[in-house]
């Protein structure tokens, strides 16, 4: 369905969002990267409440992060254990600080899954690390598109940050959901950019 342009009201309880998709269709060069002292572990098989730990740490405290707090963990552990999904963590000094979650499972192409990093590691180049992992990566033998995509719930820089490391939007889509916070699966202080309307 294609939204007429206009204003349309979204029931109390509800949030809004507007997702925006990218892609990349050949390797492009990393960015310039300082060293912020991290190390990226490849995590094979995550137990789910450390995978869920860790999302929380990274997305959900000013984010709103929360599909992978609505799903149990049957359906958690069948998309992580599955042999196309790989799953990475950045850490420094013992500390875990970030996030990658790559997903192949697509025959040709890579998704950036969730990428992000824990309100302690941003402003220190560390994204710019990541994405540089996360590029060498996701262009394997056989991939031939690297796409992701990120909503006006997350990070201001989020979609900027993405543009300057080479993806190009390709489409946008409006999404309306349930307020985790109403629902109980984040706390009514998560993400306090965006109002909680009951």
């Amino acid at each position: 369905m294609t939204l007429a342009p206009g204003f349309y009201d979204i029931a109390p309880g509800d949030v809004a969002t507007v997702v925006t998709y990218l892609e990349m269709r050949a390797p492009v060069a990393p960015r310039p990267e300082l060293d912020p002292g991290f190390r990226l572990r490849r995590v094979e098989t995550p137990e789910a409440n450390w995978y869920r730990r860790l999302f929380r740490k990274v997305g959900a405290e000013d984010w709103m992060w929360f599909s992978r707090l609505v799903i149990d963990e049957p359906a958690l552990l069948e998309i992580l254990h599955d042999p196309g999904v790989e799953v990475y963590v950045a850490e420094r000094d013992g500390e875990e600080l970030g996030l990658l979650e790559l997903d192949f499972r697509e025959a040709g192409a890579c998704e950036l899954a969730f990428f992000g990093l824990a309100r302690a590691a941003i402003g220190q180049g560390a994204g710019r690390w990541l994405m540089n992992r996360a590029l060498e990566l996701a262009w394997r033998e056989g991939v031939a598109r690297f796409h992701l995509h990120t909503c006006t719930l997350d990070s201001p820089q989020a979609l900027d940050f993405y543009r300057r490391s080479g993806f190009e939007p390709v489409k946008r889509e409006v999404e309306v959901l349930r307020d985790p916070r109403l629902t109980g699966h984040l706390p009514e202080d998560a993400a306090p950019h965006v109002p909680v309307l009951k």
